[in-house]
């Protein structure tokens, strides 16, 4: 019967709760924010240069052509087929 319960054991309860309430609150919040990854910076425009660079996949033969790459940095080869593609 509810009426058999005192009054202080009702503020416990809700006291409890409420801790576990938070908690869970503050673990999905933090996991949730987790998730705000800014994207990485736009190349500048005058850092890219034309070039033609082609790859092909050794494990499907997918090939793909490079027309543009971002000039401080040497091309490096894309990944296929969870493989490194072999420039051709």
């Amino acid at each position: 019967m509810l009426t058999a319960t005192s009054w202080f054991g009702w503020v416990l309860r809700i006291g409890i709760a409420a801790v576990f309430v938070f908690g869970i609150y503050v673990i999905g919040a933090g996991m949730l924010a987790k998730f705000k990854i800014a994207p990485p910076a736009e190349p500048d425009p005058d850092d890219v240069v034309p070039v033609d660079q082609r790859f092909r996949c050794g494990v499907c033969g997918a090939e793909v052509v490079m027309t543009a790459a971002n000039a401080e940095q040497e091309v490096e080869a894309p990944r296929h087929c969870r493989e490194d593609m072999i420039p051709v």
